[in-house]
C-alpha cells in the first residue's frame, strides 16, 4: 500500500478506508492513543491503538521519537482539533528512540537547549513550523522574482574583492599556515596561492549581479554569504543567506516600489500556504508573553505584526527629515534614546522603531543617507552631502532592506573609490562597467534569516537557519 502524507491525509473525507502511515512519535497516552507527525504539518495526527491486540514487548517501544509505520481505518475522529484520526490494525517500529537517553522529551525546553541539539529540534513542533516556513519564503521568492521577468543569478562564494569595504571576511587559502610562502620583504606571498591572489568568502552578491543586470536587465541573488565579525548578538550570523536583486535602468524610485511589491507578495505569500504554522507560533508568542509586563511585550502579535506590512502603504522619508522628527520626539527630549540622535550618525534600531510603531504606524522608508555613512558604490545626489540610499524599516525589527540607486558615473565612483582607499585594481572589472554601455540602475539586498525572523516571531537569528553559524558556534 502507498504511504499517505498527514498533511493530505487530513484533507480526506473518512469513509473507513484503510491507509497506511509513517512517523515518529510526538506522544503515547493511555497505552492507547499515539500522536503521529511526519514533518508535512504542524498538526499530529491522533492514531488509536487496542493495546490489548499488542505485544507487550511492541508497547514498550512506542515512545517518544519513535519511527512508526502504521496500517489502519481513517475514521471521523472522536475528539476535539482534528477531524480524522486512524484506527489502527497493523504497528510496525521502524526505529526505537530509547527514552532513557532521548534528549527532547514532550515538555517545555529552553530555545538555548534545543539549539545544542541542533540535530533533533526541527522534531519539535516549534522548529518544524520555523522550517516549513522558511521553505515555503525561499520558494516564493524565486516564485516572485521569476513571474516580474528576472533572472536567477548565481555570483561567486570565493571573492577578491570586498563589496561591502568593511573587511571582515574569512580567507580562503591553500597555503600552510604555519609556514607559508614569503616574499623578500616579509609580507606573505599570495601569489603561490591556489587563486594566485588573497581571496576570501563573499560577504555580497551585489557587485557581480550588477555585471548580470547591464547584461540582462533584471537579475537576483540568492545565497549563502559570510562575514567574520565577532558578535554574539541574537542578530548576527556569520554565515547567512542574501537576496539581492539588480535592475537597469531604473532610479531610487522604482527601487522603492520594486522592495515594498516583493515584501507584501512573499510575506502575503507565507500567510497564505503557512497558516497553520504562523497561528501555532502566533500562539506560542502570547503564551511566554502572559507574564510579561506590557513594556516588555511585542507591540503586536505575529499575524498583526504581518498584517501591518501587507496591508499598509510604506511611509517614504528622508534621513534629514527623519532626524528632524527623532530630534522632535518626546522620548528624545525626555533622554529616554540610549544612542544620540544626529545628522552624520547612523540610525539605531530604537529610532528605526520609533519611527515605525509610533511616529507613522505603518512600515517606514527611509532614503538619501549621508555618503560617509554609506557604501562607495551609492549614487552620489547632487548636494554632495547625501547618497540615493534607502533603508526599509519593519515595526520590531528596525531595517529589513538596504539598497540604492547605484553610481553610474565613472568618474564619481573612481572618486569614491580612492577616497575609502579601495585597491582600484581589485575592482577594475566592476569600474569597467562605467566604461562601456553605463546607465542608471539600482538594487537592495535582503538578509534571508532577518525577514525569518520577522515573519516567525522567533526572537535569536540562530533559531531560523538549520545549523546556525556564529563566534565559537560550528558544531554540526
Amino acid at each position: 500500500m502507498k504511504r499517505t502524507e498527514i498533511k493530505q491525509l487530513f484533507l480526506l473525507e473518512p469513509q473507513n478506508q484503510e491507509v497506511l502511515v509513517k512517523g515518529w512519535v510526538r506522544t503515547f497516552r493511555a497505552n492507547r492513543f499515539i500522536a503521529l507527525n511526519d514533518g508535512s504539518t504542524i498538526n499530529n495526527l491522533q492514531v488509536v491503538v487496542d493495546f490489548e491486540q499488542l505485544d507487550e514487548s511492541l508497547l514498550k517501544r512506542i515512545n517518544t521519537s519513535a519511527a512508526l509505520s502504521i496500517t489502519g481505518t481513517l475514521v471521523p475522529s472522536q475528539g476535539k482539533g482534528q477531524s480524522v484520526e486512524v484506527v489502527a490494525t497493523e504497528v510496525e517500529v521502524l526505529g526505537d528512540a530509547d527514552p532513557a537517553e532521548y534528549p527532547i522529551q514532550p515538555k517545555k525546553h529552553s530555545l538555548e537547549f534545543l539549539r545544542e541539539k541542533a540535530h533533533l529540534r526541527m522534531r519539535t513542533s516549534t522548529f518544524s513550523a520555523v522550517f516549513r516556513i522558511r521553505h515555503t519564503m525561499a520558494y516564493a521568492i524565486h516564485h516572485y522574482f521569476h513571474t516580474n521577468g528576472f533572472f536567477y543569478m548565481h555570483s561567486p562564494i570565493v571573492t577578491g574583492s570586498d563589496a561591502e569595504g568593511a573587511g571582515e571576511m574569512f580567507r580562503v587559502s591553500t597555503l600552510d599556515p604555519v609556514n607559508p610562502p614569503m616574499t623578500e620583504d616579509g609580507n606573505v606571498d599570495w601569489k603561490e596561492d591556489f587563486f594566485g591572489k588573497e581571496t576570501n568568502l563573499t560577504v555580497s552578491g551585489q557587485l557581480e549581479a550588477e555585471v548580470g543586470a547591464m547584461s540582462l536587465g533584471k537579475v537576483y541573488t540568492f545565497g549563502p554569504t559570510f562575514r567574520a565579525e565577532n558578535s554574539n548578538t541574537t542578530r548576527h550570523l556569520a554565515e547567512f543567506w542574501m537576496i539581492e536583486p539588480e535592475v537597469a535602468f531604473i532610479d531610487l524610485e522604482g527601487n522603492m516600489d520594486l522592495a515594498e511589491d516583493f515584501l507584501k507578495f512573499v510575506i502575503s505569500f507565507i500567510m497564505e500556504h503557512n497558516a497553520d504554522d504562523l497561528a501555532f507560533l502566533d500562539n506560542r508568542i502570547q503564551q511566554e508573553e502572559k507574564n510579561m509586563k506590557q513594556a516588555d511585550r511585542r507591540p503586536m502579535g505575529l499575524m498583526e505584526t504581518l498584517k501591518f506590512v501587507v496591508e499598509n502603504e510604506f511611509e517614504r522619508i528622508t534621513y534629514t527629515e527623519a532626524i528632524n522628527i527623532l530630534r522632535n520626539s518626546k522620548p528624545y527630549k525626555k533622554g529616554k534614546f540610549e544612542y544620540d540622535v544626529e545628522w552624520g550618525k547612523d540610525l539605531q534600531s530604537e529610532h528605526e522603531r520609533y519611527l515605525v510603531e509610533k511616529k507613522f504606524l505603518k512600515p517606514v522608508i527611509v532614503t538619501d543617507y549621508p555618503r560617509d555613512i554609506k557604501a562607495f558604490y551609492m549614487k552620489q545626489n547632487p548636494d554632495d552631502k547625501t547618497v540615493a540610499a534607502m533603508d526599509i524599516l519593519f515595526p520590531g525589527i528596525g531595517e529589513v532592506v538596504g539598497g540604492s540607486q547605484r553610481e553610474e558615473s565613472l568618474e564619481k565612483l573612481m572618486n569614491r573609490v580612492h577616497e575609502m582607499e579601495i585597491p582600484e585594481e581589485d575592482l577594475w572589472w566592476y569600474l569597467e562597467l562605467r566604461k562601456y554601455g553605463t546607465a542608471p540602475h539600482a538594487g537592495f539586498g535582503l538578509g534571508f534569516e532577518r525577514l525569518m525572523l520577522f515573519v516567525t516571531g522567533m526572537g535569536n537569528i540562530r533559531d531560523v537557519i538549520p545549523f546556525p553559524r556564529a563566534p565559537k558556534s560550528a558544531d554540526f
